[in-house]
């Protein structure tokens, strides 16, 4: 008796597969990287929508910058724009976090009341992350002996 995944007389390897319902599942390659990247793209756009994101980017635009100027050597830039793209990323994935709890329904629930919650507090402390980092490498460039 086969197995009920397998198609009667034949194993699971020859079975034609269905159509994905997602068509990037289907693309591999160059064509993949290509529509991922433009995902990505959407995704910034639909980022840059939200007023946290949007000051925050306004941040960087400063800051990134900054990091090259300040930073004394490689590893503190890379620490300073780091802690920076740190929290956008960070603020991107509880938009997402945000859109995705929306999208269920707009009613009051504990579980999602949580979920946006616990997004918000890692905005926070990627906030706290950065600041300490931006505060110490400020101090040590102007103000340690």
């Amino acid at each position: 008796m086969n197995p009920p995944s397998s198609p009667p007389g034949g194993d699971a390897a020859s079975a034609p597969r269905p159509d994905p319902v997602n068509p990037q599942k289907a693309r591999t390659g160059l064509s993949r990287v290509w529509h991922a990247t433009g995902y990505s793209i959407e995704g910034l756009k639909a980022g840059w929508g939200e007023i946290a994101f949007r000051q925050e980017a306004m941040a960087a635009f400063v800051l990134l910058p900054a990091a090259f100027w300040l930073g004394r050597s490689w590893v503190e830039v890379a620490l300073l724009a780091g802690s920076v793209l740190f929290v956008l990323v960070v603020e991107l994935l509880n938009t997402g976090i945000e859109t995705a709890i929306d999208r269920i329904g707009p009613e009051w629930h504990d579980l999602s009341k949580r979920a946006k919650d616990m997004g918000s507090a890692a905005v926070l402390l990627s906030l706290v992350l950065a600041g300490g980092i931006w505060l110490s490498a400020l101090y040590t460039h102007f103000l340690a002996p």
